[in-house]
């Protein structure tokens, strides 16, 4: 029986895969099982932030000796570590990180927080966002969800883009009664093409949640870990959130890890009463990875940015010199590039022409979005994007 045959048979999925069975990745570089290279301007969509084999993370996780589990409730030393280290890169008001094992269950841990600090119950976000996949989670996110899922949260409400005055006034209708528990975003809208807010919208925002008992929560699972040219996408802003999501680049993809990191305020009122036991949250191969990928953001920071920032206004350029069926809509955060083509299905014939010349990259609705390596090389870059040229 093929793979592909095999996965049909008794493998679930929540939608259908790319045409493409993965042997082994390296850099920013992936081979299929028939030999075939492929450029990855995918990237894991943000996992992926230093590349696939990444040489130094792997020597420290063969090295450390670390065991195989540990129960949660046990204390263990590199948790510490890990935790000390978050609250060194973080926003400095942040300070103390909750396990969880990714994105969802750091949203999931997020909306109980909020509601045992606040006392109140609802929740304000993004229409169309993504924040992950548990109920809680689809509950904050597209209001079409409730199509599938007829029985999700109450009290969830959503403000539709554009991020504009209008949007403020709506936010400022809502939280005026003292209701909200948290107001949940990604401080770049990786899940809806790379979405920028304005930086008005943003302050103003955050003021609002801060006069009326709103907690700010920002969803950096895509936008953190240097993705956007800085640390975490809110460094963008002048603001302060409360809370922060921690996932994918966390790890480097080595292993399934994610944090909440909260205020020393909030986690004076929640610690040791809101529960959050997580089985393999914070697992001893993925605290090794996410402690070595920190280190490496400390220690090469100069470079790495140095890279984001040059590969960051080669991507903008050379796509503007592109031919799209019509002008397209392309905003660059860093390594955070969405490119709208106006089209849903014209942008999925790109992504699946890509596949088949070498070149991968994921779509949201009308937008192509390209999540490469933070140390991508710029004869990568030119290479994946003489790919799309040629695609188009």
């Amino acid at each position: 029986m093929k793979n592909a045959e095999k996965e049909q048979r008794y493998f679930g999925r929540g939608s259908a895969p790319m045409d493409l069975e993965i042997k082994r990745a390296k850099g920013s570089l992936i081979w299929d099982v028939e030999g075939k290279k492929y450029i990855d301007f995918l990237g894991g969509s943000g996992v992926g932030c230093l590349g696939w084999g990444n040489s130094e993370i792997e020597m420290r996780m063969r090295s450390a000796d670390i065991p195989t589990y540990v129960y949660p409730n046990f204390r263990y030393k590199r948790w510490g570590d890990l935790a000390e280290k978050l609250a060194l890169i973080t926003p400095k008001h942040l300070t103390t990180s909750f396990r969880t094992t990714g994105g969802s269950e750091a949203v999931e841990a997020a909306m109980q927080v909020a509601m045992m600090y606040t006392g109140r119950k609802k929740f304000l976000s993004i229409e169309g966002s993504y924040h992950g996949n548990t109920i809680g989670a689809i509950s904050l996110g597209a209001s079409e969800n409730q199509k599938k899922f007829t029985n999700l949260l109450s009290g969830c409400e959503k403000i539709s883009p554009p991020l504009d005055q209008n949007a403020l006034d709506r936010i400022e209708g809502l939280l005026k009664n003292n209701e909200f528990a948290a107001f949940i975003m990604e401080p770049v809208i990786c899940n809806l093409g790379v979405l920028i807010p304005p930086e008005e919208f943003m302050q103003t925002l955050y003021q609002l949640c801060k006069s009326h008992g709103t907690l700010l929560v920002m969803d950096e699972a895509i936008s953190g870990f240097g993705r956007t040219g800085k640390l975490f996408g809110s460094e963008h802003y002048d603001i302060q959130p409360d809370m922060m999501v921690l996932d994918k680049a966390i790890s480097g993809g080595y292993a399934g890890i994610g944090a909440l990191i909260v205020t020393d305020e909030i986690a004076s009122v929640v610690n040791e009463k809101v529960g959050l036991y997580s089985t393999f949250g914070w697992h001893p191969l993925g605290v090794e990875a996410a402690i070595a990928i920190v280190d490496i953001l400390l220690t090469d920071t100069e470079n790495l940015f140095a890279n984001v920032e040059a590969n960051s206004s080669l991507f903008a350029s050379e796509l503007q010199k592109m031919e799209f069926h019509q002008e397209p809509e392309i905003r660059v955060k860093g390594l955070a590039i969405g490119v709208d083509v106006k089209d849903q299905q014209y942008a999925q014939d790109i992504k699946k022409r890509g596949v088949e010349k070498g070149l991968l990259m994921n779509t949201e609705n009308s937008s192509l979005t390209f999540f490469p390596a933070l140390n991508i090389n710029r004869e990568t870059v030119l290479e994946g994007l003489s790919l799309l040229r040629n695609i188009l």
